[in-house]
C-alpha cells in the first residue's frame, strides 16, 4: 500500500497529490483527482503507424484550477505572482 502526500483538495472533489518518498525531493509524478467530474471525455484510437493515442478531457472550474496551481507552485518552491480576483479580471479584460 503506498501513502499520498496531498498537496491540494478542494471540497473532497478535486485533488492533487504525489505517491510519498523517502527522498529530500519528491521527484513522483503529481496526480490530479477529480471526484464525478460535471464533464468529461476520454477517446482511444490507433493511428496508421499503428500506435495507440489516448486523449482524456474534463473540466476544471478555473478558481480551483488557480488553487491548485498556486499550491502546486508553492509545494515546489517555485515562484508565483499571485493577484486578487479583481486584479485577474482587470489583467484578462486587458488581454482581450
Amino acid at each position: 500500500m503506498s501513502t499520498k502526500e496531498w498537496t491540494y483538495t478542494s471540497n473532497e472533489r478535486f485533488g492533487v497529490y504525489q505517491e510519498i518518498t523517502f527522498e529530500k525531493d519528491n521527484h513522483n509524478p503529481a496526480t490530479i483527482e477529480v471526484v464525478n467530474p460535471e464533464d468529461f471525455s476520454f477517446s482511444s484510437e490507433t493511428t496508421a503507424e499503428n500506435a495507440r493515442v489516448s486523449l482524456l478531457t474534463l473540466e476544471i472550474p478555473a478558481e480551483v484550477f488557480d488553487e491548485i496551481a498556486i499550491a502546486w507552485c508553492r509545494k515546489r518552491k517555485l515562484h508565483c505572482v499571485t493577484f486578487n480576483r479583481s486584479e485577474r479580471r482587470s489583467k484578462h479584460a486587458a488581454t482581450d
